[in-house]
This record gives C-alpha cells, structure tokens and sequence, in this order.
C-alpha cells in the first residue's frame, strides 16, 4: 500500500524528563498535544531556518507514522496501527515561543511554520521491534548534541496513540513526534546535521545541511 500524504501532525511536548528539566517546565500529568500542519513538513536535505530568526532550536524525536483510521483505541492494540518509523526534528523559535507562552497565547507560530517539521526517510515497522527500546541521538558539526532511548519517554509510544486517539481521530498517513530528549540548542546556516537510530545490530541514519 503506497504511503498517503498526513491530514495532520500530532506532536508531544515534554515527554522526556531531561528536556522538561532544561527549560524549566513542570512534568505533565498526561500528554502535552500540540499540531504542526502539512505545510511544515521537509526532508533533511531541505533544512531552512526561517528569514530573520536567529533562535531556531533543534528537537531531534522518534517519528511514527499511522496505518490506517483510528480512533478511541486503547494502549494494548496501538502500536498495530504504526507502519512506519524514523527520526524528525521539530524545529522551534525558542525566542518567539517563550514570548507566546508568557502572553498565554499558543505556540503555532513558533512550531508550525514552513519547514518546521523535518521527517527522514520511513522505515518499514517489520524491521523494528516497538516493544524494545529505540536508542536514537544528533550531531551538529560533528558534535553530539541530543541522546535518547524510547525506554526513558515519560509516556510510552503505545501510551501516547491511545491518548491521542481518544482526543481526536487519527487517520491513515497522519504522524505523530513522539517528545525530545534534552540538548536541544540553535541551528545556525551551514551547520551540518546527522540523525542516528539505532536498535540491536541494526543502524539507520539521515543527515542534511542547514540553510539560511
């Protein structure tokens, strides 16, 4: 079955107590949703920081996309509707979404724009095991910037559809940023970035330059 195009992109904040930790934030009771549309999406060989922002953050997440319709799942038949994986980076105006989250206002304008969703190539759910942890990290020039492991998700993958399933309908195609581990920091043009996922023996990676 070829891949459809997303209605929508379900991301997770503060799924990670590390990242929560680093800027400050509380630990949520339950899963923080937030959407990025499909005009934000690209590839990592298309990385563009937006004209005039200087505050562009990196916030490398395990990517899953969605099988087929669903809705008011429950947490034990979840992962049966992923047919796919890989890493994204969701990109945020760190300067312009604190400003909006001092003024109580939401975060769209700082997570949403064009170019805002950076997704790597899928990778076929029968070459990983979901059950079993998904070890995944960024460079930035050669740098270690992010590490993390699926194992340390405040609220698991399986967890996490079943929420978002009995907020709002999920449909074929749609992808779902499941939170990122602490390191997040500014891109600057021309930095060069590599995404690594990793489980067992197996290795995937995507890699991609910043534009200005």
């Amino acid at each position: 079955m070829q891949p459809v195009a997303p209605s929508k992109i379900v991301c997770v904040g503060r799924n990670y107590a590390a990242h929560a930790s680093e800027l400050n934030n509380p630990l949520p009771e339950r899963p923080i949703l937030f959407m990025k549309p499909p005009s934000s999406l690209t590839s990592f060989s298309d990385i563009r920081l937006p004209v005039g922002r200087t505050d562009c953050h990196h916030e490398l997440e395990i990517a899953l996309r969605i099988a087929r319709d669903c809705r008011q799942i429950e947490a034990d038949t979840a992962l049966d509707y992923v047919d796919a994986i890989t890493l994204a980076l969701d990109l945020t105006l760190r300067d312009l979404q604190a400003e909006l989250k001092n003024k109580g206002q939401p975060w769209e304008r700082a997570k949403a724009f064009d170019g805002a969703c950076v997704v790597g190539e899928w990778i076929e759910r029968r070459q990983l095991d979901l059950s079993q942890p998904l070890r995944f990290q960024l460079a930035v020039n050669g740098q270690l910037r992010q590490q993390g492991n699926s194992q340390d998700m405040l609220f698991p993958m399986a967890e996490l559809i079943s929420d978002i399933s009995k907020a709002f309908s999920l449909q074929r195609g749609d992808i779902i940023l499941t939170g990122t581990p602490a390191g997040v920091a500014a891109l600057l043009p021309g930095d060069q970035v590599c995404a690594e996922l990793s489980q067992a023996h197996q290795h995937w990676s995507f890699s991609g330059q910043v534009y200005g």
